[in-house]
């Protein structure tokens, strides 16, 4: 019988599921050591938040097949470990959804009625009715910024309480938006229109400090905001100085930057005016009963040889020739968030088309593995192998998978055209000797590079010195240029140059670089 290792606590109907199909050893506190001496024993291990599944660990568990974290984030994983040793790492996506977003309505009211105070000052034998006037919701402007399932569950209560809703998300078409009930607008527009502000995006290095002293700048000085997402997504000292000189109402936090929060944080001295919870949108006795089924249940499927639902690396779902397409899947998932970046935020058709001997194989895992990469800037961690579609779907992606058997200039190659915010974009790669992935075109103009970090794009007039030019810009930035490659279909017609980069390009270099006679256009792309 197989043996499941639960090193967090966790409630009792997972491990019943469990029990079902295997011997469940339920041993929490571990340290690291004792974790990489027990572990080869076990063919799974569940845990929460407090195991961190090291690459030691990882690399000790001989008969591991499965890792379940029962919850969203994955951070306490090394997945590219797991991966590598042929692990299944699933979550729960959805498990908390409904608790994250009604926390967040909670701090919303909470925060407009002054509930927090109020309820300390009758413990402490006051009777203050006329201290804690606050406010109403009815008929208030609220500005959601990211319409995931979370924000999308907001939206719908919010809608109900007789809101009018905006929201700002680059990866939601219009038409998605407006089916929720909400007018999509920019973040600029969002921000200075909206008398409530709720936030339900990733923490990403785009979206660190979103909110800054700048944008908190354009709020109402009777606008509120609230962050029940991710820590590090406002900046902290900049939003405890706005309320403290009056620019903004209040604020409600449950997630901050350094966890706990420490001690000479600049939210502890606020005042009334906002309200803390530490990190409590997940924890409903709901939510914990329904991450447990949902990652016991996948754990349970997976000893028994059938498909994860939620695996956050590539799962056991294909079938025995997915060990021949991986190469393909990697390609596949480089040019989808290749391509994303460079036909803007929201992508409304993506044509996957496999070319040559690709052709002939089977292309459902190339085309999720080519979704996900593109779906990689709005969802990052969020999107894996098994919800790439339904969450393409639910954006209002179309998706054409077309099949082209010619030999082109090698012998299996992936082109993929998407239309975006900023127009139509194509690329295409192939797999060389030893997994070698290459971009082998960019909007149809030949190149031969292989993906790096960063990376620069321009679209240009093939004329003396625009090289040169460029290298200079990027020089006086101190940016190293590490590669540089430039594809032309005719002598002095529009060529494409792709430059590989050391160091990431610092904010106002790509405006300087457009402004250089003969670039017509400049994109910025990290892979």
């Amino acid at each position: 019988m197989p043996k499941v290792l639960v090193s967090d606590p966790i409630d009792q109907a997972g491990i019943d599921i469990l029990s079902q199909v295997a011997q469940v050893d339920v041993n929490t506190g571990l340290s690291a050591a004792e974790l990489v001496r027990i572990i080869p024993e076990y063919d799974a291990l569940m845990i929460r938040s407090g195991t961190q599944v090291t690459k030691e660990i990882i690399e000790a568990g001989n008969l591991l097949k499965i890792i379940g974290r029962a919850g969203v984030g994955v951070d306490n994983v090394d997945v590219p470990a797991a991966t590598r040793k042929g692990i299944v790492v699933v979550n729960s996506p959805e498990g908390n959804t409904i608790a994250a977003a009604e926390h967040a309505i909670a701090m919303m009211l909470s925060m407009s009625r002054h509930i927090p105070e109020a309820n300390a000052s009758v413990k402490s034998g006051k009777w203050e009715r006329n201290r804690f006037i606050g406010v109403e919701v009815y008929k208030k402007t609220l500005g959601i910024v990211g319409l995931g399932k979370i924000g999308s569950h907001f939206a719908a209560s919010a809608k109900a309480m007789g809101m009018k809703l905006l929201a700002y998300d680059p990866f939601i078409s219009a038409e998605r938006a407006e089916q929720l009930g909400c007018r999509l607008v920019e973040l600029e527009l969002l921000m200075r229109e909206s008398d409530y502000i709720t936030l339900h995006i990733p923490k990403t290095p785009e979206t660190k400090h979103l909110i800054n002293a700048e944008v908190l700048s354009k709020m109402k000085p009777t606008a509120r905001i609230i962050n029940c997402a991710r820590g590090g997504i406002i900046d902290e000292a900049a939003l405890a100085e706005a309320i403290k000189e009056g620019k903004i109402a209040g604020a409600a936090i449950d997630v901050y930057e350094h966890e706990p929060l420490e001690a000479d944080s600049p939210l502890r001295s606020v005042g009334q005016n906002i309200v803390l919870t530490p990190h409590l949108g997940a924890s409903t006795a709901e939510a914990q009963v329904n991450v447990a089924i949902d990652v016991a249940e996948q754990i349970r499927d997976v000893l028994l040889g059938l498909p994860a639902r939620s695996a956050v690396n590539i799962p056991g779902i294909f079938p025995d020739s997915i060990e021949k397409l991986k190469p393909y899947l990697q390609l596949a998932e480089t040019l989808g968030n290749l391509v994303s970046q460079l036909a803007g935020g929201r992508v409304d058709y993506l044509n996957v088309q496999l070319q040559g001997e690709l052709a002939n194989n089977q292309s459902q895992p190339v085309v999720v593995a080519a979704l996900k990469g593109l779906l990689s800037q709005a969802l990052r961690e969020r999107v894996n192998y098994v919800n790439a579609s339904i969450e393409a779907k639910e954006r209002g992606i179309r998706v054409v998978e077309t099949r082209d058997a010619s030999i082109r200039d090698y012998t299996g190659s992936l082109h993929l055209m998407a239309k975006g915010t900023l127009g139509e974009h194509t690329v295409t790669g192939a797999v060389l000797g030893e997994n070698e992935i290459r971009i082998t075109s960019v909007d149809d103009f030949p190149v031969n590079v292989s993906p790096t970090h960063h990376m620069l794009f321009t679209l240009h007039r093939d004329m003396p010195g625009i090289i040169g030019k460029i290298g200079s810009q990027l020089g006086s930035f101190n940016v190293n240029i590490a590669s540089m490659q430039v594809g032309r279909k005719i002598v002095r017609g529009d060529a494409v140059m792709v430059l590989s980069l050391d160091d990431p390009l610092p904010e106002g270099i790509l405006a300087e670089i457009i402004k250089v006679p003969g670039i017509r256009d400049a994109y910025t792309v990290n892979l």
